[in-house]
């Protein structure tokens, strides 16, 4: 039997698209050859097992995952709604909740300290009920790597919802199902695969998160201060160390892409 060639897949390229996509891969790899190149490989133990490094590491891996808890949590049920409902405003719904992966990190630290905020529009009412600061304080961490992260599972689940086909779900209701158990035993089971793909992405977005993290939470070693911001901070001060925190966070980086390069290369 002769083997099926791979649509778009071509033996030879013309020399001009290959010295172009060339200088694309140049322009991504030679950064992180840079980074290679700088690295204190001998002092690499030292500096990764120092306090700045470890406390950053810790807060990032905490916040992170709580980050992506709760967008799990809610963004699941908002993805489905957003797919599978006709409600009124669903297309602005969708634009607000997508904004922050296009607005400027910085600006979305801004907006949620005029949220949240002490003197924000319901900081105070917050802080009143439940004795919550948010701003500069680690819950803060968490809330700002959720704004941030959360858009990414959105999107993932409802475009898996969106592919879904129908009839399994429309079967079961047939059947007897109510709409929260077909949701439950014949939805969320077959789209599995995307709500994972989703849930990591939202951790790496959140584990690398800076701009709202820094304007909304501060920079605060051992209680704000996660490993982007740290990195931030030795530069000024410790470049090898930030050469080191760098390292671990392209490793993870990478880690991350190899392990859904399934979900988004083999499509």
């Amino acid at each position: 039997m002769k083997e099926r060639r791979r649509s778009g897949v071509t033996t030879a390229a013309p020399w001009p698209i290959l010295a172009l996509g060339g200088l694309g891969v140049a322009f991504f790899a030679l950064p992180l050859a840079g980074l290679l190149w700088r690295v204190p490989w001998s002092d690499l133990p030292r500096l990764l097992t120092s306090r700045t490094v470890l406390d950053g590491l810790r807060l990032s891996l905490m916040t992170s995952l709580a980050a992506a808890a709760i967008s799990a949590l809610v963004g699941i049920p908002l993805a489905w709604l957003l797919a599978r409902t006709n409600m009124p405003g669903r297309t602005i719904i969708r634009a607000v909740v997508t904004l922050p992966m296009v607005l400027p990190p910085v600006v979305g630290g801004a907006t949620l300290l005029f949220a949240f905020g002490k003197r924000g529009l319901i900081g105070e009412q917050l802080e009143s009920a439940t004795g919550l600061l948010l701003p500069f304080s680690t819950a803060g961490v968490i809330v700002a790597n959720t704004f941030v992260a959360l858009p990414f599972l959105v999107i993932t689940v409802e475009g898996a919802l969106r592919n879904l086909d129908p009839r399994y779900e429309a079967a079961a209701s047939s059947l007897g199902a109510s709409t929260l158990t077909v949701f439950r035993r014949v939805t969320l089971p077959m789209i599995r695969p995307s709500i994972l793909s989703g849930v990591v992405l939202a951790w790496a977005r959140a584990l690398g998160e800076f701009g709202a993290t820094i304007t909304f939470a501060g920079n605060l070693q051992g209680r704000t201060q996660t490993l982007p911001l740290a990195v931030f901070v030795a530069l000024e001060s410790d470049r090898d160390a930030a050469v080191a925190m760098s390292l671990v966070l392209v490793v993870i980086s990478v880690l991350v892409l190899l392990g859904l390069r399934d979900r988004w290369w083999r499509a």
